[in-house]
């Protein structure tokens, strides 16, 4: 069990990371990698990515157990992480007694390779080597997905967002789901090993991650600035070839019920989409597009994040469960009936 003890100062200090943290979800997706459970969410991902990683998934594999300890050097809270190239010159800054401090706690539970011990030392041609393997596991397993996983944590965020203004922070810890459980003044997470967090009027980041699997997650060092990294709620079928499809069209109940426009865009904000592709996947103006993503937002379907000047719209809680909902009524016949 993880327990976090928060101060009154604590508890107006706690956030929701603004999005994806690029080395949080390298970490996570290779430890769910190696693992077996999941199959539901991960299955189609696993089997889909696996053939394309030989060499950097053998790099990072043993630094990375599906359980147990990981280091806290490969997953940094501090410095600019704003892209994955910042982030990762933020890790292979890390002093080298932290590194070689980590790396001999991690060989006393995993059999490292040969390598490790001059990745220890801070070799620069070790980690050198070290960064090439995260960015070129970036490139093969995550960047074709991310545009999806970038727009379920914008959802899930929404979703944070909503139970903090209608709750206060004690709704936003409530609402974590089944693994974390509020009881003031400590937070309690399912966790593998029984570990104290006292956060000392610093404050919380909650992290939501794509690939954070089964439950929440934190560092191991607790003078490290405190993160507690939770999974998120995915749309089924997201590797699968009905995930990689583009939003369903033509005729259905949501179509009659929202007018087909609408419900084709919907529909497409399932896995976040921008104005332009709306546009383009719809094959209408991008006025048009503005225009019904006004009327779907102000019913609380979806939500609009604004960024660089470009418009990232993704379906809420709300728009998720509408969506759902038709999905099922689509698996069953005018009886209520599976379709044969």
């Amino acid at each position: 069990m993880l327990r976090i003890h928060l101060t009154p100062e604590d508890l107006t200090r706690v956030r929701v990371a603004p999005g994806p943290d690029f080395l949080w979800e390298i970490t996570n997706s290779v430890q769910t990698l190696q693992r077996t459970d999941g199959q539901r969410v991960f299955g189609a991902w696993r089997r889909w990515v696996r053939p394309r990683l030989p060499e950097s998934r053998r790099l990072l594999s043993p630094l990375l157990p599906p359980r147990g300890y990981s280091p806290d050097f490969l997953t940094p809270t501090s410095g600019d992480r704003t892209t994955l190239r910042a982030a990762v010159d933020t890790l292979l800054g890390t002093p080298r007694p932290r590194l070689r401090a980590e790396l001999t706690r991690l060989a006393g539970s995993t059999r490292l390779p040969g390598w490790a011990a001059s990745l220890a030392e801070g070799d620069t041609g070790a980690l050198a080597r070290l960064g090439e393997a995260l960015h070129a596991y970036q490139a093969e397993a995550l960047a074709p997905h991310w545009r999806h996983v970038r727009a379920e944590l914008e959802a899930d965020r929404a979703l944070r967002t909503r139970h903090l203004m209608d709750g206060g922070t004690e709704a936003l810890l409530t609402g974590l789901g089944p693994d974390v459980r509020w009881r003031p003044p400590v937070l309690e997470v399912t966790y593998p090993v029984d570990q104290h967090l006292r956060l000392g009027g610093r404050g919380l980041v909650l992290q939501p991650s794509f690939f954070c699997w089964p439950t929440p997650t934190t560092l191991a060092d607790g003078d490290l600035p405190p993160v507690l990294v939770h999974p998120i709620h995915h749309t089924a079928d997201w590797a699968g070839p009905t995930g990689a499809a583009g939003p369903a069209t033509g005729p259905g109940p949501l179509g009659r019920l929202l007018g087909q426009t609408r419900a084709d865009l919907l529909r497409a904000t399932r896995a976040g989409c921008s104005t332009v592709e709306a546009a383009r996947m719809l094959q209408v103006t991008h006025p048009a597009v503005s225009q019904h993503m006004n009327v779907l937002r102000a019913a609380g379907l979806t939500t609009t994040v604004r960024t660089a000047g470009r418009a990232f719209h993704v379906a809420t809680a709300e728009g998720r469960a509408l969506l759902a909902a038709e999905d099922r009524r689509a698996r069953l016949g005018p009886g209520g009936e599976p379709h044969p």
